[in-house]
């Protein structure tokens, strides 16, 4: 089985609850996981298995829930509308150098990190990894996406530096 298998479901399955958690549910799902692995695997493999997680939803994300085929513009308007949709942050485009093949996006009202204290650190390495995964899905080229401010280090807004790895066949200028 696969991702693709466990997200067949339908509403009727939840007929009177719906399709939506609140957020402390999925934080307790998430952090618990999160203390676990760490206190297996260490600090550094949560991360990789973090980003990892977030790469294979965001692929399936792009692949499932986004027209790959849009102009760049109008793809990230649509990403930009579903994230908002599912509740997952509002996204923004802060920069773009399309010739660098850089973006600077910013998540406010992030899931995973929205009104947590000052931690010392970022916390949002499973977005790390969805980011990425749906921008080299849209691209066909891999793409590495790195927290750089998060509620956890004191900032009011998560911003994510993004980079296509290979400089060839990824627009990010709107054309």
């Amino acid at each position: 089985m696969d991702l693709s298998d466990y997200m067949k479901f339908g509403k009727e399955e939840r007929r009177i609850l719906g399709s939506e958690i609140p957020i402390m549910v999925y934080r307790l799902m998430e952090f618990s996981l999160r203390e676990e692995i760490i206190s297996q695997c260490g600090k550094e493999k949560q991360i990789e298995i973090f980003r990892k997680a977030g790469r294979r939803a965001g692929t399936y994300i792009a692949q499932h829930l986004l027209d790959l085929s849009l102009p760049f513009n109008e793809f990230i308007a649509q990403l930009q509308a579903r994230i908002e949709e599912m509740k997952m942050g509002i996204l923004r485009v802060e920069a773009q150098d399309g010739k660098e093949k850089k973006l600077i996006l910013t998540v406010s009202e992030d899931a995973d990190c929205s009104g947590m204290p000052l931690l010392g650190e970022a916390v949002c390495n499973y977005d790390e990894g969805l980011i990425a995964g749906i921008l080299s899905a849209y691209s066909n080229v891999t793409c590495q996406a790195v927290e750089v401010d998060c509620w956890g280090t004191g900032s009011r807004v998560c911003r994510f530096r993004v980079e296509a790895l290979k400089k060839e066949g990824w627009q990010a200028d709107g054309e």
